[in-house]
């Protein structure tokens, strides 16, 4: 087994706000107790609008990710528009499904805005695919549950859902050992993507005396 399929420990996390929806994680890889990568990707850009979460091991992450931006792109030039998020996860649940039997070892949560506003979707290796208006997931999501459980509200703007994303991962980044070295914000609206530069992190961290 290669040194890729062997990383694990994550914390990542997605919400819906009333305009925008928010996928987040911090960034190390381990290996064991080894801190394998500092600077590793677990928020990928599938399209304009979607945005996969990933925690597992780095390799089946990476497939998945090629795979299910692929899909999406053909779709697009199939039927000249987005995939909707809820096919998308629909996709990637039967994806997961049909190897459950030798799984990919994951654990992801895809998000993305469309025609019918802001969704997210927690999957499992076997193919379960549940919405809801956040989540989170890996070895940190109890710390990051603690944190949107308390401050989490239906009608949030992605403005404050950023503040929420950013304090949520720093505080796993605390207490489980398999995640840290910096964090990842993506903000998908109706008109846009956004990937949250390491300043504004940086002066939002600032706030809570981070």
């Amino acid at each position: 087994m290669t040194e890729d399929l062997k990383k694990t420990g994550t914390t990542i996390l997605g919400m819906v706000c009333k305009d925008g929806v928010i996928i987040a994680s911090e960034r190390r890889a381990t290996t064991g107790t080894l801190i394998a990568h500092k600077a590793t990707k677990k928020v990928y850009k599938i399209d304009d609008h979607l945005a996969l979460g990933t925690a597992g091991l780095v390799g089946d992450l990476q497939v998945l990710a090629r795979y299910l931006s692929a899909e999406v792109n053909l779709y697009r030039l199939k039927r000249d528009r987005n995939v909707p998020i809820k096919s998308a996860a629909t996709l990637m649940s039967n994806i997961l499904n049909q190897r459950k039997f030798y799984p990919y070892y994951v654990q992801l949560i895809l998000g993305g805005w469309d025609s019918e506003g802001g969704h997210i979707f927690s999957l499992d290796a076997a193919g379960g695919a549940i919405p809801d208006k956040y989540t989170a997931g890996g070895s940190g999501s109890p710390y990051v549950f603690g944190v949107l459980e308390d401050q989490y509200k239906d009608d949030l703007t992605a403005d404050e859902g950023i503040d929420i994303a950013v304090r949520a991962i720093s505080a796993a980044m605390e207490r489980d050992a398999a995640s840290g070295n910096g964090i990842d914000v993506a903000v998908i609206t109706e008109k846009k993507f956004r990937m949250i530069s390491e300043d504004e992190i940086k002066t939002r961290l600032e706030k809570f005396g981070k």
